[in-house]
C-alpha cells in the first residue's frame, strides 16, 4: 500500500495516479509491494532528520527509511518539496519532472538500485529516465 502524507503546504494533485504509476515500477522490477509511506515536507524538516538520524548536516531533496525484507518493499521516502523546486530551476525541468524523478529515485533505491559510483549513478539515472517516459 502507498500512502501519501503531507508536513507542508503541498498537495499531490493526482495522488491515484502517481499510486498506480509507483506499483507498476514496482511489479516491473521484479519486486513486491508492501507498506510504503511517502512524507512531502519543507527543509527544516528533512535536514532535521537529515541531522538526527544520518548525522549529515547538509540539504537534501530525498532520504529513504528502506524496512524491505528481501523483494518485498517497506519504508518512509520524505521529500523536500522546496529541494526539488530548486532543483527543478538548476536542472531547468518542470518542477511536477523533477517531483516524479525524486518518487520514483526512492523508490529504486528500494528495488535495489545504488548510486554512490558513477556507474550506479548512471544506472540509476536511466532507470528514472525510463520510468518517466511511462508515467502519461
Amino acid at each position: 500500500m502507498i500512502s501519501f502524507n503531507y508536513e507542508n503546504d503541498f498537495k499531490l494533485v493526482n495522488e491515484a495516479k502517481i499510486s498506480k504509476w509507483i506499483s507498476s515500477v514496482i511489479l516491473n522490477e521484479n519486486c513486491k509491494e508492501d507498506e510504503i509511506n511517502y512524507v512531502f515536507c519543507d527543509d527544516d524538516y528533512l535536514h532535521k532528520l537529515n541531522v538526527d538520524f544520518l548525522n549529515h548536516d547538509t540539504l537534501t531533496d530525498i532520504i529513504s527509511f528502506d524496512y524491505s525484507v528481501g523483494k518485498k518493499l517497506q519504508g518512509d521516502i520524505f521529500i523536500s518539496t522546496e529541494r526539488v523546486e530548486d532543483n527543478a530551476k538548476d536542472f531547468k525541468v518542470s518542477f511536477e519532472t523533477e517531483l516524479h524523478r525524486v518518487i520514483v529515485h526512492g523508490i529504486l533505491h528500494y528495488c535495489g538500485y545504488k548510486d554512490k559510483t558513477d556507474i550506479e549513478a548512471k544506472q540509476m539515472r536511466d532507470k528514472e529516465n525510463f520510468y518517466l517516459n511511462t508515467l502519461i
